[in-house]
């Protein structure tokens, strides 16, 4: 019997009642996604009334067009594609879900990488006639890049091939083919029909031989990654504060745990100090976590500035000025070797050449073009303090900015492999 779970033993876990999940949803043109989405937040009774009677009235057909509760854009509904990134918010008893319902079509490969740059879970739907297709390959591609922790293969259509266990097996092979070639760490297959509801909020009787869990029943038991709080300590320096004869600096804690008393760095100058005070709010706190904004003071009168990154703990950066790392071309304009850039990392902004780009799918390619998914090396004109991307997201994640107008070009994602 068919379970629907592939490499994945995570989602019979019983979450925090109060957690909150942020996933995104991708699919390739006409594979029904923006159904599946509707579908799922009108079953689980997440659509007030009015919005109800609207998507009604809007509708073509006797019954709601469940996509339309996404598609809220006119150029949307007029070509019944999904092109912006959609968010919805919604809970159930057991959680609460920020979803990011992102564009199929590979011209908007940039918006969903927006949308799941966030995630802790994607959800890549794939037509149970067509199966696997190009799309699909690239949207898990997106999916391993942005080291999504948790993906979900929801094979949509099933009502179109009879509810056929064999066709539902063969798909989940060949995507299991793909993952492993990508190395995603697992996922799980769901066998759902969109438009019926098979499978979306309750689990099926058309599929009996389907013994995992509805797509909602998963969303609500997988566990929810804590690698913020657990992840090593990093503050980065967003201003300076002068109170008197002493200096707050001021930010927001993206990883990890400070304590007043703790030994901490100070990136990328190497000077070490201790944590003197804490503020969090206007009031002195012994502790901080992990997306806490604050002010802290040292015991030590450094020479700290915006941009700089206050570590703590046996696992520090990498101070490097030659940046590696994956990327996905966001802007219409092309990114050569040679180009002089901007790159963005945390608060802190540097002068950089790009010295090589390799471009998936297109071997040979000497630019980056919109969209395009690639690998970059760079040279920066002053030192960055980075982790690598699997590691900690906020401080292994950088933008690359076009000096002469500001416009963001390229969305980079820092590995440090070969860093020594």
């Amino acid at each position: 019997m068919t379970t629907g779970v592939v490499l994945d033993t995570t989602s019979a876990t019983t979450p925090d009642p109060v957690d909150t999940l942020r996933f995104a949803t991708a699919g390739s043109v006409d594979d029904g996604k923006s159904t599946l989405v509707g579908r799922l937040l009108h079953d689980s009774k997440s659509v007030l009334a009015d919005q109800l009677e609207a998507v009604a009235r809007a509708s073509s057909g006797d019954s709601p067009d469940l996509a339309l509760l996404t598609d809220g854009l006119r150029a949307e509904r007029e070509q019944g594609i999904t092109i912006d990134v959609a968010y919805r918010y919604f809970a159930t008893p057991r959680r609460r879900f920020i979803l990011a319902d992102t564009p199929g079509h590979v011209q908007y490969t940039r918006n969903m990488v927006t949308g799941a740059s966030t995630a802790d879970l994607a959800v890549v739907l794939v037509d149970a006639r067509n199966g696997v297709i190009e799309q699909t390959r690239r949207h898990a591609a997106v999916a391993a890049l942005l080291r999504v922790p948790h993906v979900v293969l929801a094979v949509n259509k099933m009502d179109l091939v009879d509810y056929g266990e064999a066709h539902f097996a063969c798909i989940v092979e060949e995507f299991a083919g793909h993952a492993a070639e990508l190395g995603l760490p697992g996922f799980t297959a769901i066998p759902v029909s969109a438009l019926r509801g098979d499978n979306v909020v309750t689990r099926s009787p058309a599929m009996g031989w389907y013994e995992g869990h509805s797509l909602l029943e998963h969303l609500e038991s997988v566990p929810v990654t804590q690698d913020a709080a657990s992840a090593p300590p990093r503050f980065p320096v967003q201003y300076v504060i002068r109170h008197g004869p002493s200096r707050h600096y001021a930010g927001q804690l993206v990883s990890g745990t400070l304590s007043v008393g703790d030994p901490v760095v100070v990136h990328p100058s190497g000077r070490t100090s201790t944590i003197a005070a804490i503020d969090i709010l206007g009031r002195e706190a012994a502790t901080a976590h992990a997306g806490t904004s604050l002010t802290l003071r040292l015991t030590d009168q450094l020479d700290v500035a915006r941009g700089d990154l206050v570590t703590s703990g046996a696992l520090p950066p990498a101070v490097t000025r030659d940046v590696q790392g994956a990327v996905c071309h966001l802007a219409d304009r092309p990114l050569a070797v040679g180009r002089r850039v901007l790159v963005r990392h945390t608060t802190r902004t540097v002068r950089a050449v790009v010295r090589d780009l390799a471009v998936r799918d297109r071997a040979g390619a000497d630019s980056l073009a919109a969209n395009d998914l690639g690998r970059i090396t760079l040279r920066t004109a002053e030192p960055l303090a980075l982790d690598d991307y699997a590691d900690v997201r906020r401080t292994g994640a950088f933008l690359l900015i076009d000096p002469e107008d500001g416009a963001t070009l390229t969305a980079g994602m820092a590995d440090l492999s070969g860093h020594s």
